[in-house]
């Protein structure tokens, strides 16, 4: 029953047992999404639109690192976004929660172990030996005290804005270029510099951590249990860029470490699946073997394991690092502008009609000269798979 005016009295009569509740408008906050989107797509456009008209990546990434300007307002978007936009759909807590998940099962939840002891039965079996023999073989290559690990020493590359410090089973490193909160150092990954490993003790080699200096310029090697590139390699305009990033990631994690990555692609799970196959190959010459793997409607999300100290030393010459692609490594500058045109989308209530009107469809395909249904004539999906029939 809705409010009415008494036309006697000319009051309006109340119900106290109505009540109205006022449907949020979403289309501000959708609209500052969009503004503070737009403003990290244009830095990574920038970037990679002078990458194609100068070539130099060294001096591109030189001159981007000194636009205090540009670098600012890129650390306040991302942090706009995940303070009060990624949380409220679960995107940005999604990906730290699944690091953090990885790292529980890895190093707390025995995933360590069995992966040892997998990789020692494959290597026994290639050398000729016999299942029953193998399941005999100590292992001796597995950590005993993987359970008394302390905490976890993780690095956060491009950190921004610190998720991981309100992890109490992490100790957390987060390095960015311009920092958005205190917690984070300023470091150039890039250009980090690596020292000789500590031959230090675990709580010392916390007690270092804890006393690291702003900003950061170099780190010892094997100095971290776990490196996350989060939302990171894809900023980068050049695939040599992504490689290094990886590779200094191996160099920094001790031997059993783990690499976690996280890349934008709001495409379906098979749209980039030759692209995902090429990472696993290019990050597995270092020196890695791949973990896990999952697809979120947003992102990809993969972690990598070290499984030996050192990497082949032409590795480049065979062309490993231009396997680190992205789809806009790419477009032309006019299909990055192109980028920038809306899109019309259709509504919630266009959505419904033209699923209902698919429901209206017949079972079976229907011939519109004969009027009989053809289901017998549609070629199978193994059969489209053939290559004469897909000539055809």
């Amino acid at each position: 029953m809705d409010l009415r005016d008494n036309v006697e009295t000319g009051e309006t009569e109340n119900h106290p047992e109505l009540f109205y509740v006022p449907i949020p408008d979403e289309a501000p906050c959708k609209r500052e999404q969009e503004k503070l989107s737009g403003v990290v797509k244009n830095v990574h456009r920038k970037l990679r639109r002078k990458y194609r008209e100068v070539g130099d990546f060294d001096k591109i990434w030189r001159e981007h690192c000194e636009d205090e300007q540009t670098l600012s307002e890129y650390a306040l978007a991302m942090k706009n976004l995940a303070d009060n936009h990624w949380t409220k759909n679960c995107e940005g807590e999604g990906r730290i929660e699944w690091c953090r998940s990885v790292c529980q099962e890895y190093f707390l939840d025995g995933g360590m172990k069995r992966m040892l002891e997998k990789d020692e039965k494959s290597a026994a079996l290639a050398m000729g030996l016999t299942a029953a023999s193998v399941s005999a073989q100590p292992y001796s290559t597995i950590p005993s005290s993987i359970s008394q690990l302390g905490k976890m020493r993780l690095l956060d590359v491009g950190s921004c804005f610190n998720p991981f410090l309100k992890f109490d089973e992490f100790l957390t490193v987060g390095i960015d270029i311009v920092p958005a909160v205190e917690s984070v150092y300023k470091c150039d990954f890039l250009n980090l510099q690596l020292q000789q490993p500590l031959q230090l003790a675990g709580d010392a080699v916390e007690a270092f951590l804890r006393q690291l200096h702003n900003p950061i310029d170099t780190l010892p090697a094997q100095l971290f249990h776990v490196v996350v590139f989060s939302l990171l390699l894809s900023y980068f305009p050049s695939p040599y860029q992504r490689w290094i990033c990886c590779k200094k990631a191996h160099e920094l994690l001790e031997l059993h470490g783990l690499l976690l990555i996280i890349t934008p692609d709001s495409s379906h799970q098979n749209r980039h699946a030759l692209m995902m196959r090429s990472w696993r190959v290019a990050v597995e010459s270092l020196g890695f073997k791949r973990y896990k793997y999952v697809k979120y409607s947003h992102m990809h999300l993969i972690a990598f394991r070290k499984v030996c100290l050192a990497t082949t030393s032409d590795l480049v010459s065979r062309n490993y690092p231009e396997m680190l692609y992205i789809p806009q490594d790419f477009h032309s500058n006019e299909e990055e502008e192109c980028a920038d045109v809306p899109v019309q989308v259709r509504s919630e209530f266009e959505d419904d009609q033209l699923a209902w009107g698919f429901t209206e469809l017949p079972d079976t395909p229907y011939d519109s000269d004969s009027g009989e249904s053809q289901g017998s004539s549609v070629p199978s999906f193994h059969e489209l798979e053939d290559p004469i029939l897909l000539q055809s």
